[in-house]
């Protein structure tokens, strides 16, 4: 057994050889250079915790859950346990530099789960089969559903651990959850997740803990702006490559800025491997030398990101009316004498959702002690928990601080 000093829930024992030996592989070693909140420390300083602390905490979380169950008479066999620990182990390996971010930049029309399929189905290789029962559960193609929803649900162990982590990192309380006492309530009837009666109230609490969690730091104002940048910076850095403009970059970054690959070109041995090069670092030493380049606008919101001069962002219920918009933009093209096109990369507008519950498609169930089954919209005498059904819809903008006044 190997033991690990987690700061969120102390000692993580890691009970399987093949578990450590996928941590200190490459693939997952990468995820060190992976920030799990991507640019969320410029509001949060303490928000630098990384992709690969989210993962083995979620697998702590499953190993925790898998024994609550088998206390509960679930059966669960050594294999299906190792399984679903690898399952979640992985359940992030895909990610790209800055998690989310720039998810459908850098790559267009890939997932970061369709390249964690593919990077579970490369290491299933290296590891001789042994991870098949792994890529089932992740799929959701094994035989005992309530292992997948352990992995993917609105009551997984992937959010258990996010919301725990990312409230203690960002030092936003409000994102605090007791993962253990809503663990220790899990149990399957008819092969799906329920939560015993007992549990209803922390349950309550995960779901409000996960809408302020997302208007306070994975929305927040500042955040959406600097994210928005960022994408806007690989954008335009990718319009110039895709133009001949000579870019300095990693060997690995320049590969996806000067060439767009699809969906397909994943499955070939070559771009899959380029992908496990990118990380973090490549972004940041890329933009720190595109803030002194001779085009303008990719110079510009460079050096806004990089010096945290980011843009005004504001946000309201409505839509903008298309001709404050178009005011706006005109005014920063002829102050900064710069085209249509270019423009859009410093004037842009866009909207953000936050749904804490979707009831409509997977569902938290709670079962009584009499066997009846109820979701937890329906077993909950709090209000606000129906309220948290309905999607929530804002629009924003985001332009050069130095344009304040007149908007």
């Amino acid at each position: 057994m190997k033991i690990l000093n987690d700061p969120i829930y102390g000692f993580i024992t890691i009970r399987y050889p093949i578990i450590l030996n996928l941590i200190d592989h490459p693939y997952f070693q990468r995820l060190n250079r992976i920030k799990q909140l991507g640019l969320s420390y410029l509001v949060y300083p303490g928000a630098h915790h990384t992709r690969f602390h989210h993962a083995i905490g979620a697998m702590h979380l499953m190993q925790n859950a898998i024994d609550v169950l088998k206390l509960k008479e679930i059966e669960i066999s050594e294999e299906e346990e190792l399984g679903a620990l690898i399952a979640i182990l992985l359940h992030d390996i895909g990610h790209g530099p800055f998690s989310h971010a720039l998810e459908h930049t850098l790559v267009k029309g890939v997932s970061h789960e369709d390249i964690s399929i593919l990077l579970m189905n490369k290491l299933n290789e290296e590891f001789e089969g042994k991870l098949d029962l792994s890529i089932e559960i992740f799929r959701n193609n094994y035989k005992k559903k309530f292992l997948h929803q352990l992995v993917s649900s609105q009551l997984d162990m992937d959010r258990l651990d996010y919301l725990k982590r990312d409230s203690f990192y960002s030092g936003v309380s409000e994102g605090v959850v007791s993962s253990d006492r809503i663990i220790n309530m899990l149990n399957v009837h008819n092969d799906e997740l329920v939560i015993e009666e007992k549990g209803i109230y922390s349950i309550e609490k995960f779901i409000v803990a996960r809408r302020l969690m997302y208007w306070q730091v994975y929305l927040h104002k500042t955040v959406l702006a600097a994210e928005n940048l960022l994408v806007r910076i690989l954008k335009r850095a990718k319009y110039l490559a895709e133009n001949g403009v000579e870019l300095h970059a990693s060997p690995v970054l320049k590969k996806f800025l000067y060439n767009n690959y699809s969906k397909a070109d994943f499955d070939t041995n070559e771009v899959l491997e380029a992908f496990t090069q990118l990380d973090d670092t490549d972004l940041y030493s890329a933009i720190k030398t595109w803030a002194k380049h001779e085009d303008f606008t990719l110079s510009k919101i460079s050096n806004a990101l990089i010096n945290r001069d980011l843009p005004k962002i504001i946000i309201q219920k409505e839509p903008f009316e298309e001709t404050r918009i178009n005011g706006l933009t005109k005014l920063v093209k002829e102050t900064y004498s710069i085209s249509d096109e270019e423009v859009n990369y410093i004037v842009f507008d866009s909207a953000i959702t936050n749904n804490a519950y979707n009831a409509k498609e997977d569902v938290i169930n709670i079962k009584y002690k009499n066997g009846d089954i109820l979701n937890i919209t329906d077993a909950s005498d709090n209000f606000n928990i129906q309220s948290l059904t309905e999607p929530v819809k804002k629009y924003f903008v985001c332009y050069p601080k130095e344009f304040r006044g007149k908007w």
